[in-house]
């Protein structure tokens, strides 16, 4: 039905830059919600940043300021782009995307990918 594609994480030194990129392909007509979330090594799955078709935002405390969430002109892509990383961000980074309209008719909820590493180190 749904498919989420993530890209863009890899190793950087504390205080470094990332950008990832997802992007949703199926049947879609258009995607109320994407969002980030985050999951290290021991601990549950946790928010990171979310955004609505709309352009309405929300971050997690730990990352506002220093992470940016947005929409691509196609709508079904989201990037988030995160700077000042410290190794606390180290995490398996998972795209999500709630409340799509799917083509045709009906609505589809709670997508995910299938995650890419992020990993803050020296």
């Amino acid at each position: 039905q749904v498919q989420l594609v993530e890209s863009g994480g890899g190793l950087v030194q504390p205080g470094g830059s990332l950008r990832l990129s997802c992007a949703a392909s199926g049947r879609i007509f258009s995607i109320y919600g994407m969002g980030w979330y985050r999951q290290a090594p021991g601990k549950q799955r946790e928010l990171v940043a979310t955004i609505t078709s709309g352009g309405s935002t929300n971050y997690a405390d730990s990352v506002k300021g220093r992470f940016t969430i947005s929409r691509g002109n196609a709508k079904n892509t989201v990037y988030l782009q995160m700077n000042s990383l410290k190794p606390e961000d180290t995490a398996v980074y998972y795209c999500n995307a709630d409340r799509v309209v799917m083509s045709g008719s009906g609505y589809g909820y709670d997508y995910w990918g299938q995650g890419t590493q992020v990993t803050v180190a020296s």
